[in-house]
């Protein structure tokens, strides 16, 4: 009956898996779908750390590379990607392990510079292909990369 009611009525299934879960009714769960689910939850904060980082991350690069055109709307995109950094590592800690993944930073740093390059006009030549600052760099409130750096 919950397998249908998921494809049927999303909400539905959850509150009626939560009141199976709260009555401890284990037989009578929708564990195939329980499970995807719970992945699923996973994959969003996941989701939600890379495009914050992305976000910081393309602000950052267009604050050093666009100078003259620097605003306080970057200054305010920076600011905010970066306190959601801060809540979702705060909410769960273990999130931090993706940030020493230098392959998974490398990953969420070319799609920025791709969003960079489009977003500036500038040519892929301007940025470099390696991600210029270290996680320190990117989480702390106050930096901000200068032109020469």
């Amino acid at each position: 009956m919950l397998q249908s009611l998921y494809e049927q009525d999303f909400y539905a299934w959850v509150e009626q898996t939560t009141e199976l879960l709260k009555s401890q009714h284990w037989d009578t769960l929708d564990l195939e779908h329980l499970i995807e689910e719970v992945v699923d939850l996973g994959k969003s904060q996941q989701r939600a750390l890379q495009s914050s980082l992305r976000l910081v991350l393309l602000h950052l690069l267009k604050w050093k590379h666009q100078p003259e055109r620097r605003s306080h709307s970057w200054q305010v995109t920076i600011t905010h990607e970066r306190l959601n950094l801060d809540e979702l590592f705060a909410e769960s800690p273990s999130l931090r392990r993706f940030l020493s993944d230098t392959d998974w930073i490398d990953a969420t740093y070319q799609r920025a510079r791709k969003e960079a390059m489009v977003e500036t006009t500038l040519s892929g030549e301007n940025f470099p292909m390696v991600c210029p600052f270290g996680v320190d760099e990117i989480l702390d409130l106050d930096f901000y990369p200068s032109v020469d750096e």
